[in-house]
């Protein structure tokens, strides 16, 4: 026992004279950072905005305060596994709450289907909605539970590029409870067997957009991501997402990790086929160890000057972007929730749009994010409302989006004045806008795709970019562009499996 302990001591002291460069602040970033602070490195953040977050960030209109980009927050477990790893208290950070509510749905026939994270209620709304039967949606999430489980818990948490992984005990298991059909059928095919309501089938196509893909083609085994929300539950970050970054924010700083705002990284060198530094500022940074939470084409565009690997990465499809409308009401919509979802007519056809023409559909489905709801009077004045409004967007290619924010705007208003029964556009006194080029700029998300690839294809999962470079030592990558993904507890997965590896490498 005094052995084990003695080189653990040893291993922490060599840890210590490692320097770690994090190219970037995002949340996959900042999580990283802590695990390997705590581990022993020296780390520094290097963020070219003034604030830390990327995608997972606020800003405040008049009297309206928003979060600018993710606002559904699921497995807390993994924001608690970072306090526990590093041996603080989360309630003198962090706080959240369970809503009772996952997201309230609205159809074109009138129908409103509250589902209730409670799957006894949650049946039952359904049965009585839709005329599901009650077993169908039992099965159903039953299925979902042990498909996660089984499968999809194991091929997050490790990476797939990696030998080691494939000697895992806990694999066997995963493979002997793969079908084939998790990757051959799709996900409208799997929700069509599934359910007898087309409502059902549109309403849980939507998870396909979770990480930016088409649920006619993206494989069945995405079927896994309503285990989250209705097997688990949604919650609610007190203070709102950026909440999240704060926290993290802090607990990095408390543990000696430091952050450098309003600076570029504008090059790797590479030494020997190794990390040598990089230029920040006109001024050589050493590293030992390089972590990007930068797109991994841009980083290989323009950190690493590597045009081919940078094109290879774009032979995979990108994920869909979004348009978003930050709308100060000066009024409160009691039948609305914390997450409200307005869904298309045509649910194919519009990610038809999204996918192959690439064009603005004129009926889009829309979602609307409502902080106020949870605390009122913090995040809008009392009596009114803070929306986050979102539709789906093509990735940025070559769309002029000044000239389409007209469109999407009277469109989405269109249809909320039809399916809320009243105009909201008197009552919109301020006004944001985000677009997938300003997305592009502001998060160094290549075509402003939200998820960096999409799943559409069987193979996609295999496809993402690893969580390190074959090619030149040191250098590892993190967040939603490689694996295992988008979406907030993907990119702190992804910087678990990139942390393991950086001190497995050492």
């Amino acid at each position: 026992m005094g052995r084990r302990k003695k080189d653990a001591r040893c291993i922490m002291h060599t840890n210590a004279s490692k320097q770690v460069l994090i190219i970037g602040a995002g949340i996959a970033g900042i999580a990283t950072a802590i695990r390997l602070q705590v581990a022993g490195y020296q780390v520094k953040v290097i963020e070219k905005n003034s604030y830390p977050g990327g995608k997972l960030s606020s800003f405040k209109n008049g009297d309206f305060s928003f979060d600018a980009g993710p606002s559904l927050f699921t497995q807390p477990h993994f924001i608690e596994e970072l306090f526990d790893l590093a041996k603080e208290d989360i309630q003198l950070f962090f706080s959240y709450q369970k809503e009772p509510i996952t997201c309230t749905y609205f159809y074109e026939d009138g129908t409103v289907i509250k589902a209730y994270s409670d799957k006894k209620k949650l049946a039952a709304e359904l049965y009585e909605k839709t005329g599901e039967p009650v077993t169908n949606i039992n099965r159903f999430l039953q299925s979902t539970d042990k498909l996660y489980n089984s499968i999809g818990s194991f091929f997050l948490q490790h990476s797939l590029h990696k030998f080691k992984t494939l000697l895992k005990k806990d694999i066997v298991a995963a493979l002997a409870a793969f079908r084939s059909r998790f990757i051959f059928q799709s996900m409208n095919s799997f929700h069509e067997e599934s359910f007898k309501s087309p409502k059902l089938v549109q309403l849980f196509n939507r998870y396909a957009t979770y990480n930016g893909s088409n649920p006619y083609k993206a494989p069945s085994m995405l079927s896994m991501i309503p285990h989250l929300e209705f097997n688990i539950g949604t919650f609610y970050p007190k203070g709102g997402m950026i909440s999240i970054t704060n926290a993290l924010v802090s607990l990095a700083e408390k543990k000696g990790v430091k952050f450098v705002y309003n600076q570029q990284v504008d090059e790797i060198f590479i030494k020997d086929k190794k990390v040598s530094g990089a230029l920040v500022g006109g001024q050589k940074i050493d590293a030992d160890i390089i972590v990007s939470n930068m797109d991994a084409y841009f980083t290989y565009k323009y950190l690493l000057k590597d045009n081919d690997k940078a094109k290879k990465i774009l032979k995979q499809e990108r994920s869909s972007s979004a348009v978003i409308f930050y709308w100060g009401l000066n009024k409160s919509f009691p039948q609305l929730g914390l997450h409200n979802i307005f869904f298309s007519n045509d649910y194919q056809k519009e990610f038809d749009h999204l996918f192959n023409s690439k064009q603005v559909f004129d009926d889009p489905t829309i979602y609307i994010n409502i902080t106020a709801k949870p605390e009122p009077g913090l995040h809008a004045p009392v009596g009114m409302e803070n929306w986050f409004v979102m539709v789906n967007a093509p990735a940025h290619t070559s769309q002029v989006w000044g000239e389409q924010m007209h469109i999407y705007r009277e469109n989405i208003i269109k249809k909320l004045n039809r399916m809320l029964g009243e105009n909201i556009k008197p009552h919109i006194v301020c006004e944001n806008i985000l677009t997938p080029a300003e997305i592009e700029h502001k998060t160094a998300s290549y075509a402003g795709s939200l998820y960096g690839t999409s799943s559409n294809s069987k193979m996609a999962a295999f496809l993402r970019h690893p969580n390190f470079s074959s090619k030149i030592k040191n250098l590892f990558f993190v967040g939603g562009s490689v694996h295992p993904g988008g979406g907030i507890p993907l990119c702190l997965q992804s910087a678990k499996i990139t942390a393991s590896i950086i001190a497995n490498h050492e």
